[in-house]
């Protein structure tokens, strides 16, 4: 026989899903006994590439370095450091450039801690794999493969490539990463339809997915970038990383801040030019305008309150891994969350039972074996674990036997390490352990009494296993689960009891069907339980003897349970006024459960949540998609593109978007999202690397206390705004005013970046400690349209930065006319303005409600700041080196008695406004 070197046709292109194994080797052109030869391999490689995805382009330190600078204000900061550099005033550029350059360093730094550079699925493809080529069985490292090579697989191997299956016995593979799908999917090689979901194609096996169970051999379809992981990739390369709300609202302000002060300016020389003023004179003066009028501090301000953000967030969890991301999620409006390991425990747990035509319900959650039944008609429950068996179980002899079916017609095992229960082996025999366990039937106490003599391994085909033992009392039992259908078709009698005693009666087909509908409809996956008893002499069995006389023992019916504390979590995200949506890979029955548990709000239909699943997806438009994301609260079946596309529809109602999730497939939505939340524990490191944030508990309830802490991070920006604002507002009335009627400056370049810079670290930036407002997550998320400054707090920015500048001008010119020097009149307006910016910080402190509201003591720091902002302006008005550095002047007793006399006045004043506004503020702010 030669082997079959014909070229394969666009084989990377076709649906293999809908092609027989025949078919598909013909289309790979490859020889389905020999396989490739050593010469095609070579050349299919030289056509294809090696079996590794491209790597995703970062960008270098220097480039993120530089991109730093890219911002409105601090380009108008480098123009001024310019300019002052030209005019020689080498202590001004030097303030200047030292602003732009902290502010730089400290963004870039917190970018690279956060920055982590790996890549999951290139690791997941770098191993050995067993092929058959030339008619040979060879290891080869996985990223040789081509597409075409005949790839062999047992259970605990990784999937090298995507394989449209030949043969299988008894396969199950992995794929939660991929799909979202919760428990490991039966492979087989029949033919599927061509328009069948990648979640569904039950004949393909994927990379970066993994086998559970059972063997199989397949055809290579696809290598590298051209997988189905391959395709999410490019959608990650191919997603805008949208602005966030806060640098979008920062722009603006920037570029509106930036034509006004140029304006301005131009205007101030302009002026000073008509009247016949010197022109170095007026350059200098409207340098001293745009100076004065640039708030210096903000950028560094933002960058270090972000950063103060990231260390809180960290405490509680939420590892924040680009700086904007704190003040998102302040602003997030909606949150699309997978389910699997992000609702749910991700550990399948059996929650209700039908043993003995009685149903009991069992408590507890995931694999920890702590948990208590109660039978459903008498309210009976079994208390606590105990050394010996239990007398509930004495009681409920039925249960027992289901118990023990489940327990030792099993392959898997229960394991602890470090506190932590888990599971080597399938999920669903691990939640039929844990059930067992919670009534203290162990495996070893168990399998010593009922010895294995032989076992049927689960086959696709047949739906079941079975495991054949000698009993206590000496006789030989068959022990079997499977699926309902399959069992109920094989039984001819079924277990009732009656008391503490069994019986067998006829079997009923209507009343098992009924008990699994029922439990099916509560979104429980249902597993059937049945036994049969064997001649004595029996030590093997075979699929006849399973063919009929089964006894029909009970149904345990199990789901990957919901997290406890999630509840509760989604009920205050409501509160907070945010929706809360489910985007999952599973069915849509289970999904719509579990979505009904945890308390989404959505569509419903007949009392329940309506889940919407990606084949419906499929065929909406574009309108009809944005209508049904809004109002839609399950999302089921989906694949990464939808769920790529259900954000962007989310986006296009302007809602702020937090996507979260752990696996590869929700690495696009994570991405594209204004805020991508992934599971430290349990995610994927290919979703960690496209997330913003990252939760190291893996709970749903951190996002919670992030949101609440970017809401706070975000309410202390704008009280440092609407601080500091009104100092360059009044700086800029002086310097223009001054100029309009030619009289001397009030203050130099050099002083006014004394103010700016000094009280924005020692005073401003205390406002980043301010502890959240009471109500702040009673509050609805700030409108994503809503101006960074509304109309009240302009008008309290005008109206305190007028003051101001009433204080500095009226200061100016009262020592001027007092006989002071220009120097000790600069000097007493510098400081006027400072002690204003003082007592105006306790203002600011709660931007809605009076000082007592928040509490005089709870922001110890600012205390802190006041005293160092003292202390260095008393060095600022008394020290010889920095009178001759900044041409102060010392001042007397009675002038800082007057300048205390006015900061008090602008505080009360300001206590009124608040006062008298704060209704009309709420209303605004909310």
């Amino acid at each position: 026989m030669t082997i079959n070197n014909k070229a394969p046709q666009a084989a990377i292109r076709l649906d293999f899903h809908a092609l027989s194994p025949e078919a598909a080797f013909d289309a790979l052109g490859v020889d389905a006994t020999l396989g490739l030869s050593d010469e095609e391999v070579l050349r299919r490689r030289s056509r294809y590439g090696r079996n590794v995805l491209t790597p995703p382009k970062r960008q270098s330190a220097v480039v993120r370095f530089l991109l730093q600078f890219h911002q409105p204000l601090v380009y108008i900061l480098l123009a001024s450091a310019a300019i002052t550099v030209a005019l020689g005033e080498w202590v001004d550029a030097g303030v200047i450039f030292a602003v732009v350059l902290v502010n730089s360093v400290i963004g870039f730094v917190q970018e690279t801690k956060a920055l982590q550079a790996i890549d999951e699925l290139m690791h997941s493809m770098k191993t050995m794999t067993t092929v058959r080529r030339g008619g040979e069985k060879m290891l080869v490292d996985a990223t040789e493969l081509v597409p075409g090579d005949i790839v062999l697989l047992a259970s605990g191997d990784k999937v090298p490539a995507d394989l449209r299956l030949v043969q299988s016995r008894d396969l199950q593979s992995d794929e939660s990463s991929l799909t979202g799908e919760s428990v490991p999917v039966a492979k087989m090689p029949s033919v599927l339809a061509a328009d069948t979901p990648l979640a569904d194609r039950t004949n393909m096996v994927y990379a970066a997915s993994a086998i559970t169970y059972g063997t199989c051999s397949g055809v290579v379809t696809a290598t590298g970038d051209a997988t189905e992981v391959g395709a999410i990739t490019r959608l990650l390369t191919t997603t805008d990383k949208l602005e966030t709300p806060l640098t979008r609202k920062i722009k603006h302000f920037s570029s509106v801040l930036l034509y006004v002060i140029m304006g301005l300016a131009a205007l101030t020389f302009a002026v000073g030019m008509w009247q016949g003023r010197p022109t170095f004179e007026m350059f200098l003066a409207a340098v001293s305008l745009m100076v004065g009028m640039i708030p210096e501090g903000l950028p560094a301000t933002i960058t270090i309150m972000l950063a103060i953000g990231v260390n809180t967030m960290a405490r509680r969890n939420a590892i924040i891994r680009k700086l904007p991301a704190v003040e998102t999620l302040g602003s997030v409006t909606v949150i699309c969350s997978d389910k699997t390991g992000t609702l749910t425990e991700n550990q399948m747990t059996v929650q209700e039972l039908v043993a003995g035509g009685e149903t009991f319900t069992v408590s507890g959650l995931g694999y920890t074996p702590h948990g208590d039944y109660t039978h459903t008609a008498s309210g009976k429950r079994s208390g606590q674990r105990s050394e010996h068996s239990t007398p509930f179980l004495q009681e409920f002899p039925a249960l027992e036997e289901l118990l023990r079916i489940g327990l030792i017609c099993n392959e898997s095992m229960l394991t602890e390490e470090e506190g932590r229960w888990g599971i080597k082996g399938d999920p669903t025999e691990g939640a039929l352990l844990v059930a067992a366990h919670k009534v203290h039937l162990a495996e070893t106490a168990v399998e010593s009494r009922f010895p294995r003599l032989d076992t049927i391994p689960f086959e696709s085909a047949y739906q079941y296993m079975a495991t054949l033992h000698r009993s206590p009392d000496g006789s030989t039992v068959m022990y079997i689960k499977g699926s309902p259908e399959a069992l109920a078709k094989r039984c001819s009698t079924m277990l009732i009891a009656e008391s503490a005693n069994l019986r067998e009666l006829p079997f009923d087909g209507r009343a098992i069907h009924t008990a699994t509908e029922h439990l099916a409809a509560k979104g429980l996956r249902t597993l059937a339980f049945a036994k049969k008893i064997m001649p004595p002499e029996t030590r093997a069995v075979s699929h006849e003897d399973l063919n009929s006389g089964l006894t029909f023992v009970g149904i345990q019916g199990m789901i990957d349970p919901p997290r406890e504390e999630v509840k509760f979590a989604i009920q205050q995200c409501h509160k907070a006024g945010i929706d809360v949506k489910m985007i999952t890979g599973d069915h849509a029955t289970t999904a719509a459960v579990i979505a009904s548990q945890i308390g989404l709000r959505g569509k419903e239909r007949d009392g329940n949540l309506v889940a919407v699943t990606g084949k419906e997806l499929a065929t909406m438009t574009e309108e009809e998609l944005f209508a049904t994301a809004k109002e839609t609260a399950v999302f089921a079946r989906v694949t990464p593109e939808q769920k790529l596309r259900i954000v962007e529809a989310l986006q296009h109602h302007n809602h702020i978007a937090a996507m979260t999730g752990d696996g590869v497939n929700d690495a696009p939505a994570l991405r594209r999202a204004d805020v991508g939340i992934a599971m430290g524990i349990a995610g994927t490191d290919v979703a960690k690397d496209a997330a913003d944030m990252v939760l190291a508990d893996d709970n749903f309830v951190s996002i919670e206390a992030a949101i609440e802490e970017g809401r706070t991070v975000f309410g202390n920006l704008m009280k440092f705004i609407v601080w500091t604002i009104p100092t360059n507002l009044g700086e800029g009335m002086i310097i223009f005013l001054s100029i309009l009627l030619m009289s001397s400056l009030p203050m130099l370049p050099v002083h006014v970046l004394w103010i700016n810079m000094s009280t924005a670290l020692c005073l401003g930036l205390m406002l980043a400690f301010e502890p959240k407002e009471p109500d702040i997550m009673s509050r609805p998320p700030r409108r994503p349209d809503k101006p960074l400054l509304t109309l009240p707090l302009i008008m309290r920015t005008l109206f305190v930065g007028t003051m101001m500048f009433l204080a500095g001008y009226g200061m100016f010119h009262w020592h001027l006319q007092n006989g002071s020097s220009e120097a000790q009149a600069r000097t007493a307006a510098v400081t006027v303005f400072v002690v204003i910016e003082m007592l105006y910080l306790f203002n600011c402190r709660s931007l809605i409600y009076p000082l007592r509201h928040v509490g005089f003591w709870t922001n110890k720091w600012v205390f802190v700041g006041v005293g160092v902002m003292l202390t260095l302006q008393l060095m600022f008005v008394h020290t010889p080196w920095m009178n001759s550095l900044f041409h102060t002047s010392a001042l007397s007793l009675r002038d800082w008695a007057s300048i205390v006399g006015i900061g008090l006045v602008v505080y009360v004043a300001v206590a009124i406004e608040k006062r008298l506004r704060l209704r009309v503020l709420k209303r605004h702010w909310k």
